[in-house]
């Protein structure tokens, strides 16, 4: 049986030369992971802890397969760096996908192959130490899980599927970035329900205030639909938008009351939220996350499951539902611009050309463009109301990520490096399409790309929803 055993992928010599630091000790790498840990994190056994759980997921999960198939494949041929916008902005061999998924599929040949396990017995220095484990802790939370480097990989290695099997490996011995922790708490254990902890009077509220403002705008009543039973559609949106994102919400609203589906929708009051942050870090966060959405679907006896402006929680409802929902007779998905564009190409609603008179560029968020799912039916309907369109170059399915994926934009000790290092490709981006608004269908986009723009001196460019532009174009009759 050949193994591939080499650690670092085969990219230019003058590039390795020097960058190979031995590791650091624990404590400073510690340091660096404030925002992961607390200082008496390390305490016990980490290697054994690290063994027992990945042990327990290749048992007890389809994982295995996976990741035998992977470690079996020899080559390290580095074509995924020129995808890959950390490493073109870094040049550091650890940012190398193929680099850093080997952290994990080294692990595996070493403890969970035949030939490894008898290597590992003749070896004096182990391979997994503690500080071997904190630095794939750092490694793996520099990834934002865009996958945009599987694109590139000639054998098909989805490296976005092995940084997230090695978060949730890590997950399980404690190391995850707290402010995941404390979302995902409050979302599945707290009193609110929702990863902002926001109370469900305030978000009552703020809905009542979006009627009166749809009223005074537009002179027609809309209502936000709460708990109201055998609808077509329940809706789950991320919970941001309920107070930070009011004009997409609208725009969403205005938009099914439009094309006749005003009364075919609910929101649940019990769980609103479509965040579903394990699809970061842990299949057990994501299997709960959809069950709380399915078993309000049965509650109020809606039909399909739509979800809001976001990618994460799009992608983590269309490709796991029927996995941890029921299978077969789980909900369908739909995303909200999928059944926008659908009314469109039907006739159902029109736009006036005239109203947004500003260039306008449009931001692919990666869980929604990167498999084609959505690429262009958003286009379609800019085109529809915008005469100044211009498209980022690159876009579609090889999109740039917005610099905060993979939950990455939720800790806030990161930005500096988000919005700096992964972040400044995709200031370059923006800032070369000459655009005032940059469109981006999804609330981790809009809060990393805001950030970006800011640290990056972009002032004169503002990050809204598809359907914030929907809202002021959208012709009522």
């Amino acid at each position: 049986m050949q193994l591939g055993a080499t650690s670092l992928p085969d990219v230019p010599a003058e590039t390795l030369a020097g960058l190979c630091p031995p590791r650091l000790t624990s404590e400073k790498i510690q340091e660096r992971l404030s925002y992961i840990i607390e200082k008496d994190r390390i305490a016990g056994d980490l290697p054994r802890r690290f063994l027992e759980v990945f042990a327990a997921i290749l048992q007890h999960t389809n994982y295995r397969q996976v990741i035998d198939n992977y470690a079996r494949i020899p080559a390290r041929c580095a074509n995924c760096s020129c995808a890959c916008q950390i490493y073109q902005r870094t040049n550091a061999p650890e940012d190398v996908p193929c680099y850093r998924s080997d952290l994990l599929l080294e692990v595996y040949r070493r403890h969970f192959t035949l030939r490894g396990i008898v290597e590992e017995h003749l070896r004096i220095t182990p391979l997994l130490t503690d500080e071997y484990i904190l630095e794939m802790a750092e490694t793996y939370y520099h990834c934002t899980a865009c996958r945009r480097c599987t694109l590139e990989c000639p054998l098909g290695i989805d490296h976005g599927l092995v940084t997230h099997l090695a978060r949730y490996v890590l997950s399980e011995i404690g190391l995850v970035p707290r402010a995941l922790v404390i979302s995902t708490r409050a979302q599945l254990e707290g009193p609110t329900r929702n990863t902002s902890a926001i109370p469900w009077p305030a978000i009552a509220d703020s809905l009542e205030f979006l009627e009166e403002e749809i009223f005074d705008d537009k002179s027609i009543k809309v209502k936000f639909p709460i708990d109201k039973p055998d609808r077509e559609f329940i809706f789950f949106a991320p919970v941001s938008d309920y107070l930070m994102e009011a004009e997409t919400l609208m725009g969403i609203a205005v938009t099914l009351d439009a094309i006749g589906l005003g009364d075919a929708w609910t929101i649940s009051s019990e769980f609103l939220d479509g965040i579903n942050y394990g699809l970061f870090y842990s299949d057990w966060i994501l299997e709960r996350c959809l069950r709380e959405e399915v078993d309000q679907a049965k509650r109020l006896r809606s039909q399909k499951i739509l979800i809001g402006e976001c990618g994460h929680a799009s992608r983590s409802a269309k490709a796991f539902v029927k996995t941890f929902g029921g299978g077969r007779d789980a909900p369908p998905v739909v995303n909200i611009m999928e059944l926008t564009h659908r009314a469109f190409k039907e006739g159902k609603i029109k736009f006036d050309p005239d109203v947004v008179t500003e260039r306008v560029t449009y931001h692919d968020p990666c869980n929604l463009a990167r498999s084609g799912w959505i690429v262009d039916q958003p286009r379609e309907l800019i085109r529809a109301f915008c005469k100044d369109f211009v498209e980022m170059t690159p876009g579609g399915k090889w999109n740039l990520c917005c610099g905060g994926g993979g939950g990455t934009v939720s800790v806030d000790e990161l930005r500096p490096y988000r919005t700096h290092v992964v972040g400044s490709k995709k200031a370059e981006q923006i800032a070369a399409t000459g655009a005032h608004y940059v469109i981006a269908p999804c609330a981790n986009c809009k809060k990393q790309l805001r950030e970006v723009c800011q640290d990056n001196g972009l002032t004169d460019v503002e990050v809204v929803g598809l359907h914030d532009l929907i809202y002021k174009a959208i012709v009522l009759d």
